[in-house]
């Protein structure tokens, strides 16, 4: 499928787990929006051209590839705010608890929102961070809600998800799962698992485009008893109503809060017509294939780096993630000779491997790039040891 996307010539890219490239027809269909509805319709878009309903129209595209039930994603604002709206709502249903548990491999904005929603609620609760081998064995009857993304951002460590959600169930707690890294990677069933929550961007593995925005999963058994903390007027039952009072949207269209970014969810729904012709399990088998043919050819040649990820690629997302001690200089070389991949701190080379436009042929030619670099020192230059503003 690498004819679907616009990438350019001579370029491997190992980085749509940080940000997917462009699919063909994205920018067609952007400027479409931008002159044939916004330019000609103006604000008769918003029912003639379908505005209104894009949120849940793309939610329910996104439903498909994490085993979501119709009507039960919604589409909008940023991760951290989707973070923010399913912890709010956790700690609200387990009013009796004070601790929320996460994991020191989480990706740090679901942390900091954790963090921040404790302060302003000023009721005593803890955020409890333990290791991520360890977090089935923290979860106890004084956890409110536990709050773990799936696969390691740095690492790609797969969590079980059915173990860790039945052992939260199991000790009354609720459980919200972070898919960033998981959708449109790996194969996941959360209404299959019973997790009440998951979250999720939409600017990696779905190829949303800078931005895009995110998602939530609210299982449809609960939804209609939430209260959002982020009461926004879309959320409103009547929001044409005006009324002075809020009142809750039925089911997930309560998880709304502002004005969509129709031109960024234009973008995202034509992105995920892609997926019609993907079936996750041979994209998963595909992915393992890439990644231990890359590691196979990197720890062949490249002695000075040391696996970061699991062995085992059924504990692996799709990425993998190398410590070299001078990660951050080493990984601009290999992009100034059209490698692309990226680095987090303190020392991980992070590699994701998308088999959407990814062939065995990039994954030998990433590989000998990397050890030409190495073996040549390459990556020590003051070019590749400054550090810029994004790694």
């Amino acid at each position: 499928m690498k004819h679907c996307f616009e990438l350019p010539e001579g370029m491997i890219y190992l980085d749509g787990n940080s940000l997917g490239p462009l699919p063909k027809g994205v920018a067609e269909t952007v400027a479409a929006m931008i002159i044939e509805q916004w330019g000609a319709n103006l604000i008769k878009g918003w029912n003639v051209d379908g505005w209104m309903a894009q949120p849940s129209r793309v939610g329910d595209m996104i439903g498909r590839l994490i085993g979501a039930p119709q009507g039960s994603v919604m589409t909008g604002d940023t991760l951290s705010l989707k973070v923010y709206q399913a912890l709010s709502a956790a700690l609200q249903m387990r009013s009796d608890r004070k601790v929320v548990l996460s994991d020191s491999g989480n990706f740090p904005t679901d942390l900091y929102m954790a963090e921040g929603l404790i302060r302003h609620l000023n009721h005593g609760h803890e955020l409890r961070v333990v290791a991520p081998e360890e977090v089935a064995d923290a979860i106890d009857d004084s956890v409110a809600a536990v709050l773990i993304t799936q696969v390691d951002y740095r690492t790609g460590r797969v969590h079980d998800m059915d173990a860790i959600t039945a052992k939260a169930h199991g000790a009354g707690a609720v459980m919200i799962w972070d898919l960033a890294h998981s959708a449109g990677a790996i194969p996941v069933d959360i209404d299959g698992s019973n997790a009440e929550f998951a979250v999720g961007c939409t600017y990696k593995y779905l190829n949303g485009g800078p931005g895009a925005p995110a998602f939530i999963y609210v299982r449809s058994d609960i939804v209609d008893d939430i209260d959002p903390a982020l009461s926004g007027w879309l959320g409103h039952e009547a929001p044409f109503a005006f009324d002075r009072d809020y009142r809750p949207g039925a089911g997930v269209e309560r998880m709304r809060i502002g004005t969509p970014p129709v031109i960024q969810l234009a973008a995202l729904e034509q992105a995920m017509k892609l997926w019609d012709q993907v079936d996750m399990d041979d994209l998963r088998a595909a992915s393992i294939r890439l990644s231990e043919l890359f590691i196979a050819e990197v720890e062949k040649t490249c002695p000075d780096l040391t696996l970061a990820s699991p062995r085992d690629p059924a504990q692996r997302g799709s990425q993998v993630s190398f410590h070299f001690e001078n990660g951050y200089a080493a990984m601009q070389a290999l992009i100034a000779r059209g490698v692309i991949g990226d680095f987090r701190a303190p020392d991980i080379m992070r590699f994701g491997f998308t088999p959407l436009y990814l062939d065995e042929g990039d994954v030998t030619g990433a590989a000998a790039i990397l050890a030409e670099i190495m073996r040549d020192r390459l990556w020590d230059t003051p070019q590749y040891l400054a550090r810029q503003r994004v790694t």
